[in-house]
C-alpha cells in the first residue's frame, strides 16, 4: 500500500529506533497483573499479540513504582518495585517475545493518582495530593503530601526504571503530566497550593515531574529513554466540571499558554518524547473520547507541540482512520500514531494496513462498555468488539473434532458473530435474515453521524462473512417446517428484539425511535422523545442536531439510570450535551395519553402538557423467541443468542455469540 508507506517509515526516540509510526496508547492493564505485581499469563499474551500484529511501539498500561504513599490492593496493576525480582522475570518473557516481532516496548509508570482514584481500587485509605483539593470522585479532602513522600516516590521511580531495563523494556513513560493524575495536581495551580519548592511558580510545580527523569537518567543512563504523557490543556471550569467542544468557559487548568511553557521545559529536563492528548478526569470526555467527540480531537494540541519542541510528539484520540494518520504525519502535526481501543478491537491493525486488507480491521465503536466501562466497574480491561482482548489465550478458537451444519436465524451482531467464528473454526454456518441487510439494531442505531462506527462494524461483520463465503440469505424469513426440513446439526436462533410501544391515544403521531432513525415517519419540528436511556438520549440528540424541539421525559429520577456499565466519559458528557443542544427534559414523570398535538405527564409536580408534533417511543425493547420456544424440544442442539436472549448491548450480544460459537 505505496499511498500508506509513510506511515512505515522509522524513527527514532532517544536512541530507540522504532520500525513504523504507530504505537500502541497506554490503556490501565488492569487485570495483567499477578499477586506479587508482575505480567501474568494474560498480559504477556495480550501485548505479545500487539507485537504480532506490527505496532512499532508498544506502551504498557499504568505501573506503579510504590505502594506505601497511594496504597493500592494487590493484585491490581503490575509495579516493577513490588518484588522485583519476580517482575524481571515475567516480564523479561513479555520484552523477549515483543522483539522477536521487532517491536519495542516502554514500560509506564506512575507515581499514583491521587485526587482521581477510582474509589473501588482506593480501598478504606485517605487520598492524597499536592494539597487539601476536593477527590474527584469522593466527598472528601484530600491529603497533602509531605516533601519526604515526593522524595520517596522519585527515589521509586528510579528503583522501578532500573527493574524495567533489566527486564527488557526499551525505555519508559511517565505518567504523567496529563489528565489530572497525581503528577498534574503539582503541575496545575488550580491544584497545587503549596508554599515550598513543589509549588508556586510553573518550574516549582513541575519541580516532581523533573526530578523523576533526572532520577532515572542518573540510575539507567542516557541511552534509555524517558517519555511523558502529556496534555497541554484541561478543559476545566471547576472541580468535577468540564467543558464541551465549542464551548466559550474559562479554564481553570493548563490553558494552552501555559501548555506551551510546561513543554519546553519538561523537554529541557530531558523527556525524549511527548504523547500528547488533552483533558482531565473532570472533563473526562476529552482525554477518553467517546462516540461523541469528532475523530482525531488531539490533532490540533499535538501541532502546537511539534511547533514549538524540538522531540517527537505522539498523537492519540481516535486516530483509526488511516487516511486521517497519513495526513497528521505529512502534515507535521505529530511524529507517530498512537492507537488505544482501535487496538483493543483488532490487535492487527498495522499489519492490515501495511497489507491492504483495510477492509478486515474490526473497528471499535468508541462505546468504552468493554475497556474504560468494565474497568471502572470490575477493574477488568476487556474490549466489546473483541471478546479475546486482554484474554488472548483463554478465548482462543477451539478446534473441532467433527464439522456441523449450523443454521442460524437472525443476521445481527449476534448472529453474524456465531457464523463468523464458526467459519473460522470449520463448521459449515447457514444464515438466514429476514431483512433486505445485515446488522438488526445497528441499522437504525448507526442513523446519527457520532455512531457512524456502527455503520462501519456491520459492514466489516459483511466482509467477514463474504471472505469466509459463509452462505447468507437475506429477505428470507424461516420457521419451524422449514428448519426441521433441513439437513443440520444445530441451530442458532439470534431473532433479535422489537421496539416496546405504549398506547397514548393519537398513535398515528406516536413512532418508535427506530421508525425515526430509519426516515419511516417525520416527527415533525416539536417532538416529546418518551424515555431517558441510552437510545433515548441518543434519539433526543441527534433530533437536535437535526434542528428539532426536543423534550425528554423520563419516568426515573434521572436520564441514564438502568444503562451500564456506561463509562463516566460516555454518560457525562451525553448528559451534558443535552441541556448544551437545548433539550428539555423531564424526569420522574409518566406519560399518560397524547391527543390534538397534546401529550398529557403526570410529573412530580403535578400533571404537565407538553405540546408536540410527536411522541416517540425510546421505552426499551422486548426479545423475539417465538421461533425458539417452538423447536426447542425438536432439536438435539439449539441455542437461543443475543436480544432474543435478553436485550442488552451490543457487548454482550458479541460475546455472548463468541461463546457459544467457540463452544460448538
Amino acid at each position: 500500500m505505496k499511498k500508506y508507506s509513510q506511515l512505515f517509515t522509522p524513527i527514532k526516540i532517544g536512541s530507540v529506533e522504532i520500525k513504523n509510526r504507530y504505537a500502541m496508547a497506554p490503556m490501565g492493564p488492569l487485570g495483567l497483573s499477578d499477586n506479587e505485581g508482575a505480567f501474568n499469563d494474560r498480559g504477556i499474551e495480550y501485548y505479545t499479540q500487539r507485537a504480532k500484529g506490527g505496532t512499532g511501539l508498544l506502551f504498557t498500561g499504568v505501573t506503579f513504582v510504590d505502594n506505601t504513599v497511594e496504597k493500592h490492593a494487590m493484585p491490581h496493576v503490575p509495579c516493577s518495585t513490588h518484588n522485583p525480582v519476580h517482575f524481571i522475570r515475567t516480564a523479561l518473557e513479555m520484552t523477549e517475545r515483543i522483539h522477536a516481532y521487532d517491536s519495542k516496548i516502554f514500560l509506564q509508570m506512575s507515581g499514583g493518582f491521587g485526587r482521581v482514584t477510582v474509589p473501588t481500587n482506593m480501598g478504606e485509605y485517605p487520598p492524597v495530593s499536592s494539597s487539601a483539593i476536593p477527590h474527584r470522585w469522593l466527598d472528601k479532602i484530600c491529603r497533602p503530601m509531605t516533601v519526604e513522600e515526593i522524595k520517596h516516590i522519585v527515589s521509586m521511580f528510579g528503583k522501578g526504571a532500573f527493574n524495567a531495563k533489566r527486564a527488557g523494556f526499551d525505555g519508559v513513560q511517565i505518567h504523567a503530566v496529563h489528565e489530572g493524575y497525581l503528577l498534574d495536581q503539582f503541575a496545575i495551580s488550580f491544584f497545587n497550593h503549596r508554599t515550598d519548592e513543589y509549588g508556586g511558580t510553573l518550574e516549582n510545580r513541575l519541580r516532581f515531574a523533573r526530578e523523576i527523569v533526572e532520577e532515572i537518567q542518573k540510575i539507567c543512563g542516557p541511552d534509555f529513554p524517558v517519555t511523558l504523557r502529556y496534555s497541554p490543556k484541561s478543559f476545566i471550569k471547576d472541580f468535577r466540571s468540564g467543558a464541551l467542544p465549542g464551548e466559550e468557559f474559562i479554564e481553570k487548568g493548563r490553558d494552552i499558554e501555559e501548555g506551551i511553557e510546561a513543554a519546553k521545559l519538561l523537554v529541557e529536563f530531558g523527556y525524549a518524547a511527548l504523547d500528547v492528548d488533552v483533558g482531565s478526569y473532570d472533563s473526562w470526555w476529552w482525554s477518553h473520547p467517546p462516540m461523541y467527540q469528532k475523530k482525531g480531537l488531539f490533532m490540533p494540541y499535538a501541532k502546537i507541540m511539534k511547533e514549538h519542541v524540538n522531540v517527537p510528539i505522539i498523537c492519540a484520540g481516535r486516530m483509526d482512520n488511516p487516511d486521517t494518520a497519513l495526513n497528521a504525519i505529512l502534515d507535521g502535526v505529530c511524529d507517530m500514531i498512537s492507537l488505544g481501543r482501535p487496538l483493543l478491537a483488532d490487535p492487527d491493525y498495522v499489519n492490515k494496513l501495511q497489507g491492504g486488507d483495510i477492509k478486515s480491521i474490526r473497528p471499535c465503536i468508541s462505546c468504552h462498555e468493554g475497556c474504560m466501562g468494565r474497568v471502572q466497574a470490575y477493574s477488568a480491561l476487556n474490549c466489546a468488539v473483541n471478546p479475546q482482548a486482554a484474554r488472548e489465550k483463554a478465548r482462543a478458537y477451539t478446534p473441532i473434532l467433527k464439522k456441523k451444519k449450523v443454521l442460524i436465524v437472525g443476521g445481527g451482531v449476534a448472529g453474524c458473530e456465531a457464523a463468523r467464528v464458526l467459519a473460522i473454526r470449520g463448521h459449515e454456518p447457514v444464515l438466514f435474515e429476514k431483512s433486505d441487510r445485515l446488522g438488526g439494531n445497528l441499522i437504525p442505531g448507526g442513523v446519527p453521524d457520532f455512531k457512524e462506527d456502527d455503520v462501519a462494524l456491520v459492514s466489516w461483520f459483511e466482509h467477514q462473512l463474504e471472505t469466509l463465503k459463509v452462505p447468507v440469505n437475506l429477505n428470507t424469513a424461516i420457521d419451524k417446517d422449514y428448519i426441521l426440513s433441513q439437513a443440520c446439526d444445530t441451530v442458532i436462533i439470534a431473532t433479535g428484539s422489537t421496539p416496546k410501544k405504549i398506547r397514548l391515544g393519537g398513535d398515528d403521531r406516536v413512532f418508535t425511535a427506530e421508525e425515526v432513525l430509519l426516515k419511516k415517519a417525520d416527527p415533525g419540528k416539536r417532538v416529546v422523545v418518551v424515555g431517558g436511556g441510552l437510545i433515548g438520549c441518543e434519539t433526543a440528540l441527534w433530533l437536535a442536531m437535526e434542528g428539532k424541539t426536543v423534550t425528554i421525559v423520563e419516568v426515573m429520577d434521572e436520564l441514564l439510570a438502568v444503562n451500564g456499565p456506561l463509562c463516566h466519559s460516555n454518560s457525562d458528557m451525553l448528559k451534558a450535551l443535552i441541556p448544551f443542544n437545548k433539550i428539555q427534559v423531564i424526569t420522574s414523570a409518566k406519560v399518560a395519553r397524547y391527543q390534538d398535538g397534546k401529550l398529557v405527564c403526570d410529573a412530580k409536580d403535578g400533571e404537565t402538557t407538553l405540546e408536540c408534533d410527536s411522541v416517540v417511543l425510546a421505552v426499551g425493547y422486548a426479545s423475539n423467541r417465538s421461533l425458539y420456544e417452538d423447536i426447542r424440544f425438536d432439536m438435539p442442539e439449539v441455542y437461543l443468542l443475543g436480544d432474543a436472549r435478553r436485550v442488552a448491548n451490543i457487548m454482550y450480544a458479541v460475546w455472548d455469540a463468541f461463546e457459544v460459537a467457540n463452544g460448538i
